[in-house]
């Protein structure tokens, strides 16, 4: 049986988790009777709150006596890491565009992958029965695209094909009959080669991706090289410094469908899951032959953004977590770092109470915060800090490339909030009423812009963004002109205090909330911090006065998600997480400390 290995790839939400479960129902990889689920690939409880690809999934189908071997990837930048190993064990790349948004940021990263490994890309335009789509100009901009990003004369001859995934419909041109998905898999074997390999030759293997199972521990999977592999078999494993070790491999997993299912052995070609060695990582080498040579090294981007995650040392801490000292967290973390290969956590204090951990973006450290919260614990977190390089003698920092697309009305606004980031224009064009903006910005003045862009726009826009490059520093920005509402009691708040203090400034919490000294309960809108005491009722008396019957009306709360937290906070504020509570609170509680710090 032959085999052929795809990535897809695309933006966030151009419908490519759609377009797998559209495939996998065409090759039969579920029964009739099985109820299905929409975005299947998404199985992690994150994804599918969230209706994105945060890990890389395996699937396998077979079609024409042919198996096809798909890797569902992330669609956001913060887990390009992701993207960018598994681009390593396939022969043909699928890169899905919408068919009204065009090529987008990471449509732009992910493309520059493949296209640098030199492998064939096949486009699929999505969303054609959307209106204002337009399909044929998505072709001739993607093309613009593969010229701008250095694409040799073969790739740019690429082939395409137009699809509704959501119909679980394909058509090679825009009149063709609308039936099945059937075209797209003819439209795969015709243009994918066949994946080559020795299989005579000793066995190498080199694993892209890491999960963890609770009974056989860490299992790599990756792409068999050359060979054959089996259980049982005993391996030697090369590391990026030329080093040997041994190891044997306990069981050998292959993808049916979206399982992984047993296999007695499994041929050059095939990507394949193996489990028994449990120092595995990624982009080392397996083989039986003692003499050969590596593979070549996977290279990992270095993490832009830090964060210090802590023990919670709050008045309430312990009243809700199941897990609150610095062994659980360090034990949490510890075991992130077995799959997660786009972190890496140090030791921020001496005592072992704080762990400094770096992550690709502020999405890619909330994930795991949110992760931790759901399993019982609780911890409280910095404000993300950018990770600079110095290069030649000067400061760099992470810059980014945003796509903005706002109502026309709306545009100068957006506009200067993002000269005021630091932000500098590349492109600007408008069309149907709606202007499309192209920044390139640090990556400190996207952090905490998300919740002022939903404001300026009035939810009517979409931001995206994607890591470009390293730069000189751009100079300081000022991103928060409010300061804070900062409680200086504990106690249970009143609806009678809340109301009065509503007019300094939006709050963030609800009457009957138990609050404690130095936490932050809502915005001042001066721009300094101010101490007040939202727990003081209304005092009684047999007086009548003009405003003893005035009705308390309290304006809407302003509900603090986990990434809105962690976009708000200063530099000498903390956001406390429990499992079910999000709170701001000021590093130094009590206002004489505060005051001393000052000093």
């Amino acid at each position: 049986m032959e085999i052929r290995n795809i990535a897809i790839i695309a933006h966030v939400d151009h419908g490519k988790t759609t377009l797998v479960d559209a495939l996998l129902k065409a090759g039969g990889a579920f029964k009739d009777y099985q109820h299905v689920e929409e975005r299947v690939m998404d199985s992690n409880e994150l994804e599918k709150e969230r209706g994105i690809t945060i890990y890389a999934k395996n699937a396998a189908i077979t079609y024409r006596d042919t198996k096809i071997n798909i890797v569902d990837t992330p669609g956001h930048a913060d887990f390009g890491s992701e993207v960018e190993r598994v681009l390593r064990t396939v022969d043909a790349t699928v890169l899905l565009v919408d068919a009204f948004e065009g090529p987008m940021p990471q449509t732009k990263f992910v493309l520059k992958k493949s296209l640098e490994l030199g492998l064939k890309v096949l486009v699929v335009i999505n969303k054609i029965d959307r209106p204002m789509s337009q399909p044929n100009k998505v072709v001739d901009e993607v093309f613009d695209l593969f010229v701008k990003l250095g694409a040799s004369e073969k790739q740019l001859d690429f082939p395409y094909i137009f699809t509704i995934a959501k119909e679980g419909v394909a058509m090679r041109k825009l009149d063709d009959p609308r039936i099945s998905i059937t075209p797209l898999l003819d439209f795969i074997i015709e243009n994918v080669p066949p994946a080559n390999g020795n299989t005579e030759a000793e066995f190498r293997m080199q694993p892209a991706t890491l999960t963890y199972d609770n009974f056989l521990g860490r299992i790599a999977v990756g792409r068999v090289y050359e060979g054959k592999v089996k259980a049982g078999q005993n391996v030697f494993i090369i590391n990026a410094d030329n080093e040997r070790r041994t190891g044997k491999i306990t069981k050998v997993f292959t993808f049916q469908g979206i399982q992984r299912v047993d296999s007695q052995e499994s041929v050059a070609g095939d990507i394949v899951a193996i489990a028994g060695i449990p120092d595995i990582y990624v982009g080392e080498t397996l083989t039986t032959s003692e003499t050969a040579e590596k593979l070549p090294a996977i290279k990992i981007d270095p993490p832009a953004l830090a964060m210090e995650f802590m023990v919670n040392t709050s008045p309430f801490a312990g009243r809700e977590g199941k897990y609150v000292t610095s062994r659980h967290i360090r034990e949490r973390l510890d075991k992130e770092l077995e799959t997660n290969v786009g972190l890496k956590v140090e030791e921020a204090s001496e005592g072992g109470e704080a762990f400094k951990v770096y992550g690709r973006g502020e999405m890619h450290l909330t994930v795991l915060i949110e992760g931790m919260r759901r399993e019982g614990f609780e911890l409280q977190v910095s404000q993300p800090k950018i990770i600079t390089q110095e290069i030649n003698g000067k400061t760099h920092e992470p810059i980014e490339t945003a796509v903005i697309n706002v109502p026309d009305e709306m545009s100068g606004k957006v506009i200067e909030a993002l000269n005021k980031r630091r932000g500098e224009m590349k492109n600007m064009r408008s069309e149907n009423g709606n202007t499309l903006l192209e920044f390139e910005i640090p990556t400190r003045g996207l952090l905490g812009f998300r919740s002022s862009f939903i404001l300026l726009t009035r939810g009517e826009g979409t931001l995206y963004h994607s890591f470009e490059k390293f730069d000189e520093w751009r100079g300081e920005i000022e991103k928060r002109s409010v300061g804070s509402l900062i409680s200086g009691e504990t106690g249970a708040t009143m609806a009678y205090s809340l109301w009065k203090l509503q007019e300094r400034g939006s709050l963030f919490v609800h009457p009957a909330t138990e609050v404690y000294e130095g936490m932050i309960i809502g915005e001042h809108n001066r721009g300094t911090d101010l101490v007040v005491n939202p727990n003081k009722n209304k005092q009684l008396t047999n007086m009548r006065s003009s405003s003893s019957d005035e009705a308390l009306s309290l304006s809407p709360i302003v509900e603090m998600t986990l990434e809105k937290a962690v976009e708000y906070i200063k530099e000498d504020e903390y956001v406390e997480i429990t499992p079910k509570s999000i709170r701001l609170r000021k590093k130094r509680l009590t206002e004489n400390e505060r005051k001393r710090a000052k000093d």
